[in-house]
């Protein structure tokens, strides 16, 4: 399955809202890009990258005018940093999402994008934790007891985690007061 149909076709609407026209999908995004679909900022990305939480496909290198080129990620990366800032902005740390990263491959042999588009796992969030329910029905935490099998009780207090755009803030113009209006009578 191509990445992220479903997505794929969420980023697509978001990148080309501005004029309602169609946008190609690109393979590959800048960190600039990345930073702009996600909400996470260039530094953060780099962080990640630099302390091995998330790294992208393509890693910077130094060239020959003594700079250095910008990271590149793919769709599916770019997917799965729409989640993880979902969870950033939930309260979740760097370390939190380094476990889950990690429960998830270690413990399910799944990245994250295979979790999210459903195919192996489904991924809930109570913005506390987040649990992975299998299949069979199964729960399990991913971040504060990683790993561990999880008897839920009120199902319905959990957002089920997908890769969505996060929403753009119009600007909108400040309010203009109201000129005083001097009374015609009060001479």
């Amino acid at each position: 399955m191509a990445a992220g149909r479903l997505s794929g076709t969420l980023l697509a609407k978001r990148v080309g809202s501005a004029h309602n026209t169609p946008v190609r999908l690109k393979k590959i995004y800048s960190s600039r890009e990345v930073a702009a679909l996600t909400g996470l900022t260039a530094r953060q990305l780099q962080w990640w990258d630099a302390h091995g939480i998330f790294a992208p496909t393509i890693g910077t290198r130094p060239t020959a005018a003594g700079g250095f080129t910008e990271r590149r990620y793919s769709l599916v990366e770019v997917l799965e940093l729409l989640v993880l800032a979902d969870l950033r902005r939930r309260g979740f740390t760097a370390q939190n999402i380094r476990l889950l990263l990690d429960t998830l491959r270690t413990r399910f042999g799944v990245r994250l994008y295979d979790a999210i588009e459903g195919r192996t796992l489904r991924l809930y969030t109570d913005s506390r934790d987040v649990f992975a329910r299998t299949a069979p029905g199964q729960f399990f935490s991913l971040v504060r007891f990683a790993g561990q099998p999880t008897l839920m009780l009120g199902e319905d207090e959990l957002k089920e985690l997908s890769a969505k755009p996060r929403s753009q803030r119009r600007k909108t113009a400040p309010a203009r007061r109201a000129k005083p209006r001097a009374d015609s009578d009060a001479s």
